[in-house]
């Protein structure tokens, strides 16, 4: 039995581990202040339609949703549903699949509205923050006050960041905690220097503001203001998400520390808005954001750079979680298979091309689309609602499976449930606002999905398995006939089939029928993505013969699927238990080596025109096919390139259609 342990230790919390925590985990919710606030405002009507009980509601909506979502929901609970110490929905998902089929369907919903929202993240955050630029007068005078300017910037920005990730980010990576450091610092000095002209804002902290303003005619969105208010939790998932990264206790060690700086920030543009109001300078100013304008005119300069760099930071994790939840998805089979490169040396970085030019593509074409960072705000956070909503689904199930109180498990899901399908409905309003382009790309995202896995399902009741039992004697015979010519030594077939002893009929007709293949041994690999993360076992069974090896891979949904390497290993391990025989290499250079060469046999099918499918069936197969021809090879997905392999097509048969019988006839 083989395993494959984590190498870095994260489960002990470090003045490191919290560093590399600030900058891993928080620049999505970390950011929010620069856009939370100013779009409360502008959903309000400006400046002056706002009041002190306005701001108190206001401030007061925005404590408790971090404390109930982020604090005691993601913290607090959901922290603690790890599998093996790694996070994220696909994770949560791996957990309690066997509990119902149905749960698959929060998963890939979930998946697919977090992918979606978050190509928002990197427009909205870059923005906001260049969009601080416009307060500095010598920009103003060289530039003017053109917003083309700021789209030109934001998209230059955006291009670089993506394009050094073919090169990895170890060396930028290794800046983000001590950045990340000045950055929520200096949240917590901005918001100070200006909530210690009026402390008395802290009454906020009370639910009863809260609940007031969301009722109060001074509220001229109503219920449809938690649509803004929401934007302050955006990041929420990210904790859950990263949690592999950094491991709980640095999660725990460093969420007050954010919290408190994330508050006093909101507090201080609260009380900078209430001051700014007696001013007429401010009344009809134009793109009035309080983030920046409560900042002292001498520390302009270094809020705008500092919060680009946070904003650039938060567009990295968004990248690189993206990568990690689409590589997951794959190797669970939710998710066409897709070229994935390891750019670096460090543990978890990975780098899939044609996702990052996709997020790319539809980063610049969102910022060409909206044009500023308040259309942007408006679409913000309608599907990542629907991501909370199908983790509290998975949540309540992983409870239930860890034998928590009924009672308790249901409070949580009626609880939370409730809260986020209010910030859902409040979100809806955003749909005809741009939301809806969340909402199309998170349905595509989906319909690929969909699919994949129905195509999957589909194939799998069309596939005969046979007992390889049945067919040992043709093989024996087939191994020793010298008058055919030997195919390969050791001869790899892939099977989808997991029941002992058997394979696919396709296989055997593959080896006896269609050109018989002639070898030493007879290799049957089926692979098996486990629960697990990170756990890689094999079994093998050669049924009572030396030439037939039916080998059962378990491998955890983050290992990478070297067949190549991992069947090197098996084979040498078997020659040396005996199980096979020596095979001997008269022409090598590597006079050890136990095995001879391998030849790999990978089947694809394609959908026959005799098939007997109904029309949605054949639909599906013959989309999945579609897809498939742009995805990456499985040559190259399970490391065979440098590999003698055969691929063999075969048609997918599905009974047979009525056939024409020719009549002969005398000439």
């Amino acid at each position: 039995m083989k395993s494959i342990t984590k190498q870095n230790n994260i489960s002990k919390a470090t003045l490191g581990g919290i560093l590399i925590t600030l900058g891993v985990v928080y620049g999505d919710i970390g950011t929010s202040p620069l856009y939370v606030m100013k779009s409360v405002l502008n959903g309000n009507g400006g400046l002056e339609s706002i009041s002190e009980n306005f701001i108190l509601g206001t401030l007061s909506m925005v404590f408790w949703t971090i404390s109930i979502l982020t604090t005691i929901k993601y913290v607090l609970i959901t922290l603690k549903a790890d599998n093996k110490g790694e996070g994220g929905i696909f994770s949560l998902f791996t957990l309690v699949r066997r509990r119902a089929k149905w749960l698959i369907i929060p998963a890939i919903i979930g998946g697919s509205t977090l992918l979606a929202d978050g190509m928002l993240t990197p427009a909205v955050t870059i923005t906001s923050a260049v969009e601080g630029l416009k307060l500095i007068p010598s920009f103003d005078a060289i530039f003017g006050n053109n917003q083309n300017n700021i789209i030109i910037i934001v998209i230059a920005i955006i291009s670089i960041l993506f394009f050094i990730q073919h090169f990895g980010t170890d060396l930028i990576g290794k800046m983000f905690g001590p950045i990340m450091l000045i950055w929520f610092c200096t949240l917590a000095f901005m918001g100070i220097i200006n909530i210690s002209h009026d402390w008395t804002l802290l009454r906020a902290l009370s639910p009863h503001y809260a609940i007031k303003t969301l009722f109060s005619s001074e509220n001229k969105l109503g219920f449809f203001i938690l649509g803004s208010i929401f934007l302050s939790s955006t990041g929420a998932e990210a904790l859950y998400s990263d949690l592999g990264h950094v491991g709980r206790n640095n999660i725990y060690c460093s969420w007050p520390f954010v919290k408190i700086c994330l508050l006093l920030n909101y507090f201080g543009q609260g009380a900078w808005l209430l001051a700014a109001k007696e001013n007429p300078m401010y009344l009809n100013m134009k793109d009035l954001n309080p983030f920046f304008q409560m900042v002292p005119s001498g520390l302009l300069i270094f809020s705008i750079i500092i919060s680009t760099l946070a904003a650039i930071i938060a567009s990295q994790a968004l990248i690189s979680g993206s990568f990690t939840l689409v590589s997951e998805a794959i190797k669970l089979n939710l998710f066409p298979r897709l070229h994935i490169k390891y750019p670096s040396n460090s543990k978890g970085q990975l780098y899939i091309p044609s996702i990052n030019n996709l997020l790319w593509v539809v980063c610049i074409g969102i910022v060409l689309y909206f044009k500023n960072s308040e259309h942007m705000e408006a679409a913000y956070g309608l599907a990542i609602t629907v991501t909370m909503l199908m983790t509290t689904i998975l949540l309540f199930n992983y409870l239930l499976k860890k034998k928590t109180p009924f009672i308790l498990a249901l409070a949580m899901l009626i609880g939370f449930g409730t809260i986020e399908f209010s910030f859902f409905i409040a979100n809806i309003i955003k749909f005809m606002h741009g939301g809806f382009v969340a909402v199309l790309i998170a349905l595509a995202i989906l319909s690929i999905m969909y699919i994949w896995i129905k195509g999957h399902y589909i194939k799998m009741g069309l596939l005969e398995d046979v007992p390889i039992e049945d067919y040992k004697n043709q093989l024996d015979k087939l191994r020793q006939d010298a008058d055919r010519p030997k195919y390969a030594s050791n001869l790899v077939y892939l099977t989808s089939c997991q029941k002992p002893k058997h394979v696919e009929r396709k296989i055997m007709y593959s080896i006896l029928d269609k050109r018989p293949k002639r070898a030493e041994v007879y290799w049957f690999v089926n692979i098996d993505v486990t629960d697990e993360p990170y756990l890689a076992e094999y079994t093998i069974d050669t049924l009572g013969t030396s030439n037939i090896v039916k080998v059962q891979l378990n491998l955890g949904f983050r290992v990478e699927q070297k067949l190549n390497v991992f069947l090197r290993q098996i084979s040498t391990e078997l020659v040396e238990s005996g199980e096979i025989e020596l095979q001997s290499r008269t022409y090598t250079i590597m006079p050890e080596r136990k095995v001879s060469d391998f030849r790999f046999v990978l089947i694809n099918e394609h959908l026959s025109y005799e098939s007997e499918l109904n029309a949605w069936k054949s639909l599906i197969l013959r989309a999945k096919l579609f897809i498939k021809v742009f995805t990456v090879s499985p040559a190259k997905w399970f490391g065979l390139e440098t590999s003698d392999v055969y691929i063999e097509k075969v048609p997918l048969f599905v009974g047979h259609s009525d056939s024409t019988i020719l009549k002969r006839v005398e000439k």
